[in-house]
């Protein structure tokens, strides 16, 4: 399965086999990835967590939290837990959605934020760093084959990306796209995201328009631009050549003028428009939950 990941992502899952022979687990966990990962990649770590070495302090909380078990030998074969296969998914999710022909170390960190509920995720995600941003970030850079070589535009391979109209999966880089680009980038921008026959169903049941959409841009996303606001793609519902319908979940959408909703869930309608992909629409509902902690 790791035919596509870089040098440096295959060192990362040699140091995370490392990492769980050394503290004695039956299984490869998100925490050990994450271990393996600020182990290979110092510049990552310094880039999006300090210029200071925090890898001892982020053991260190990992190690109060985990049961240590006996330490063996690192010839032993250790398999990858769900929750990090769900990690290791993501990153090769996030890599295709992007259209990157490899799987790298920022990908790798990429999914370990995806999955939010993992060890892995919450230290990080306490020291600030998002999985949007992150992305979006990124994605403006030059990015190498596994052999150093081959070093092209991310963002010229997106534009190749989206002419390709038998590749749908640039639909989910449209949506990407958009969604992280809520909370730093300027309305202005995201409108372009919208066909000129859009139409928005905002939690309250009031439609909008595209030019509604975008006189009231701000107010309408004001839930998504919080910093603390996160989501997942939840399900994609239809994905053609044509059309491309995903729900997305939303987390911490609670604005102070509410009570209860904490959640959103965001239904998303993208349809082809020549080279391009445009929504068409978007409706969002709210989702009840008795508390945070019980999703």
């Amino acid at each position: 399965m790791f035919e596509r990941y870089t040098e440096k992502a295959r060192r990362v899952i040699s140091f995370s086999r490392y990492e769980a022979s050394n503290y004695g687990s039956p299984y490869i966990e998100a925490e050990h990835l994450l271990l393996g990962l600020l182990r290979e990649s110092h510049a990552l770590a310094k880039r999006f967590l300090g210029e200071r070495n925090v890898e001892p302090e982020i053991r260190a909380e990992i190690e109060r939290r985990i049961t240590r078990g006996k330490q063996f030998p690192t010839t032993v074969e250790v398999p990858l837990s769900d929750e990090c296969k769900k990690v290791l998914d993501c990153a090769a999710e996030t890599a295709e959605r992007m259209g990157h022909r490899w799987v790298g170390t920022e990908h790798l960190l990429i999914g370990i934020l995806r999955v939010e509920t993992s060890l892995a995720a919450q230290i990080p995600i306490a020291r600030g760093l998002e999985a949007g941003p992150i992305q979006e970030q990124i994605a403006e850079e030059p990015m190498a084959s596994p052999s150093g070589s081959d070093i092209v535009s991310r963002r010229r391979l997106q534009r190749v990306h989206y002419r390709s109209r038998t590749a749908t999966t640039s639909a989910s880089l449209t949506l990407d796209s958009f969604l992280a680009g809520l909370r730093c980038r300027k309305p202005e921008d995201l409108i372009d995201f919208f066909a000129q026959n859009a139409e928005c169903i905002d939690v309250t049941g009031k439609r909008w328009n595209r030019e509604e959409i975008g006189k009231g841009f701000d107010a309408l996303f004001a839930h998504y631009a919080k910093k603390n606001a996160s989501y997942f793609v939840e399900a994609t519902l239809a994905q053609t050549r044509e059309l491309f319908v995903a729900t997305v979940l939303w987390k911490n959408t609670l604005l102070a003028s509410e009570e209860r909703v904490w959640m959103h869930r965001m239904s998303v309608v993208l349809v082809a428009e020549q080279a391009d992909w445009k929504i068409l629409l978007s409706q969002v509902t709210a989702v009840q939950c008795s508390s945070p902690t019980a999703l």
